[in-house]
């Protein structure tokens, strides 16, 4: 599988969505069709990287990257939607930030995104990158090098790349 890049369409995928109503399906085109995305990616909500240094970032400046013409700000990782849903209302993130769980990891396999973490425990899991998507074509992409580590794919420089 080609890892998607800058200028490719992103594929047809389902995510679920919690909200106060239960879980929700959203398409990639319920996401993306018509919209300025940032999308970043974590290996696991609750994970110590994710959770206290990637994640927070991107509630903080959220405000800013809107500001910048960004319609939605989305986390992606392959987690199902009850502890996306939890670490939306952990993180006090989930009226900033649209928490969308790509389960199964269809979503993370189709853009060529996905990691093997199971000697780690954590079984078929996301790489930890960011994007900006404009009307579903990827228009700027930065993946980490290492699961640990948020140099590239943090709120800072999303905002630099808006």
């Amino acid at each position: 599988m080609m890892t998607i890049s800058v200028g490719d369409r992103l594929p047809e995928a389902k995510f679920r969505v919690m909200t106060a109503d239960g879980a929700v399906e959203k398409t990639t085109a319920d996401v993306f069709a018509g919209k300025k995305v940032v999308l970043f990616a974590v290996p696991g909500a609750f994970t110590p990287t994710c959770h206290k240094n990637h994640l927070p970032g991107y509630i903080e400046q959220a405000a800013a990257i809107k500001a910048k013409g960004v319609d939605t700000i989305a986390v992606v990782s392959v987690n199902d939607h009850h502890v996306m849903g939890a670490w939306a209302k952990a993180s006090g993130g989930e009226d900033k930030i649209l928490f969308l769980a790509d389960g199964s990891g269809l979503f993370t396999k189709a853009i060529g995104l996905d990691i093997d973490l199971t000697a780690g425990g954590l079984g078929l899991r996301s790489k930890r990158y960011s994007m900006i998507v404009d009307d579903g074509v990827v228009s700027a992409l930065n993946i980490e090098d290492a699961p640990g580590g948020v140099t590239v794919s943090g709120a800072a420089a999303a905002l630099e790349m808006l």
